[in-house]
């Protein structure tokens, strides 16, 4: 199963958008980055579908032109004109060459989900290797409306509970892709997120 991050070279702010491919080809979040489906398609003629882990603006800003360029059926936790498969906690999905169970992890976005198999974490924002606020463990902004540092806390305790202790790559919606002890880096992330640890000066 191979990875690409199709929103690396982005200008412009942007989820990364990840590409994985193999038996099922599909793309976990579209991103926001203008001309993301020429670089899907440096990879792919097809994809089997979208997976959206939450509807952010720079997670989807670019998902009509990508579901319009591919014919590709949508899965997500959210509402959406154009989702075609709703997804749910406990859910599974094949991505690459592998199942994926969906977790839902809220607290950053009321939908947010994450997908973990035996390998592999795509995590969205809830937890993320490194961003501008902490390298090695950080997690999902919560000062904004509607947003929740508990229900976070609790997302990452559940993420913890239902990932497998083999899992060595995690893909999040920012910063860099990490390969190593992928649980250890979710714990980090926790541990900060249990301090009140704010992310940005202003929050609370």
């Amino acid at each position: 199963m191979d990875v690409y991050n199709v929103t690396a070279d982005a200008e412009t702010f942007t989820c990364n958008a990840f590409l994985v491919d193999g038996e099922r080809t599909v793309l976990v979040d579209a991103g926001a980055m203008e001309g993301v489906v020429d670089v899907v398609r440096e990879h792919t003629d097809e994809l089997d579908a979208v997976v959206l882990t939450h509807q952010h603006g720079d997670h989807v800003a670019q998902l009509d032109a990508v579901l319009d360029a591919f014919d590709a059926p949508l899965y997500a936790y959210g509402d959406h004109p154009r989702r075609d498969t709703e997804l749910e906690d406990h859910d599974q999905v094949f991505m690459g060459d592998e199942p994926f169970d969906v977790v839902y992890t809220p607290g950053h976005a009321d939908d947010h989900v994450s997908f973990v198999s035996e390998t592999t974490l795509f995590s969205g924002d809830v937890v993320v290797h490194d961003d501008a606020a902490f390298d090695y463990g950080s997690f999902g902004r919560t000062d904004m409306p509607g947003q929740s540092r508990e229900r976070l806390i609790e997302s990452i305790q559940t993420l913890l509970e239902r990932m497998p202790d083999g899992v060595e790559h995690l893909y999040a919606g920012h910063g860099e892709s990490f390969h190593g002890d992928v649980r250890d880096v979710v714990e980090t992330a926790l541990e900060r997120a249990e301090r009140r640890e704010p992310k940005y000066p202003d929050e609370q």
